[in-house]
């Protein structure tokens, strides 16, 4: 059965990739991005919206764009995200806001806006199956695996995490499943982005100059993955279309073994392991 699709970030990457791929399935796909002129490159069979998550206006229009054309909607997908690094003792509060801002109150502010779209389906003729309505929220591994100088960044993805987990316990009598959404490493231009904000990010007097090849090194861990984004949504995409979505996914490299690795490393050894490998050993106290 095809699906009505509304992804968000498509401007590149993941989301770009993953709408791509949907609508080439033959999956009705709405792609939103900040600036519609950022989705002049889409396929024609792609329908772009402007959508930029922090604007309450863009969603509701969004809404009430698919709302009209479908009706309702199968599956929300929310991917776009901001990232900027920086040590925490020094990161300005206005990027800590402006990443819960994108990364966790968005997400949260656009699923229940979806709500009602994604109830509507429910409440039809058809029989009710476990994936009527369904809720992707990109988290990362991040929000797992701690990593110095990512701080704020890891925190959003793991306050997204557990909202993720409590929309699906509280959307489960709806009929509405979520997908928390695990990804390790992708290529991307994501790091490409987090690494030029670091002169927003990092003070003039830094304690933490010293380590700057490493913030810069942290910041774009993620550019040279071997999981493309098109590897990525391939495997996304089959589990989002499953009869039976997973309630949590790893994809990208590295993921499975973050995981892993914290849950069998002492806290003491892996912390050991990351102030050394980025640099903080060296810096004086």
């Amino acid at each position: 059965m095809k699906k009505i699709v509304l992804i968000s970030g498509c401007s590149s990457g993941i989301g770009k990739s993953l709408a791509e791929m949907m609508a080439n399935e033959g999956h009705t796909v709405f792609a939103g991005a900040r600036k519609l002129s950022d989705l002049k490159d889409m396929a024609d069979n792609i329908i772009p919206v402007q959508l930029d998550v922090n604007n309450e206006s863009d969603i509701d229009q969004v809404m009430a764009i698919i709302k009209k054309r479908c009706g309702h909607l199968d599956i929300l997908v929310n991917n776009a995200g901001y990232g900027a690094m920086g040590p925490l003792a020094e990161v300005p509060a206005s990027q800590v806001q402006a990443q819960f801002s994108t990364n966790v109150f968005a997400p949260l502010l656009m699923a229940q806006k979806a709500l009602p779209l994604l109830r509507e389906k429910s409440a039809g003729k058809e029989k009710l199956t476990k994936n009527n309505g369904l809720i992707v929220n990109i988290g990362s591994s991040a929000g797992i695996f701690t990593v110095p100088f990512s701080g704020v960044y890891g925190a959003s993805k793991a306050a997204i995490h557990a909202i993720s987990e409590v929309l699906r316990m509280e959307l489960a009598p709806f009929n509405v499943h979520v997908m928390n959404v695990y990804p390790g490493g992708v290529a991307s231009k994501f790091g490409d982005t987090a690494a030029k904000k670091l002169k927003d990010t990092l003070i003039a007097n830094s304690l933490y100059k010293p380590a700057l090849p490493a913030i810069e090194k942290r910041a774009r861990i993620s550019s040279n993955s071997p999981t493309t984004p098109d590897i990525f949504s391939k495997k996304l995409m089959a589990a989002m279309l499953d009869r039976h979505p997973p309630s949590d996914i790893r994809i990208g490299h590295g993921s499975s073994l973050m995981n892993i690795a914290k849950r069998i490393l002492p806290t003491k050894l892996r912390e050991l392991l990351m102030r050394k490998a980025y640099l903080l050993n060296a810096l004086s106290s």
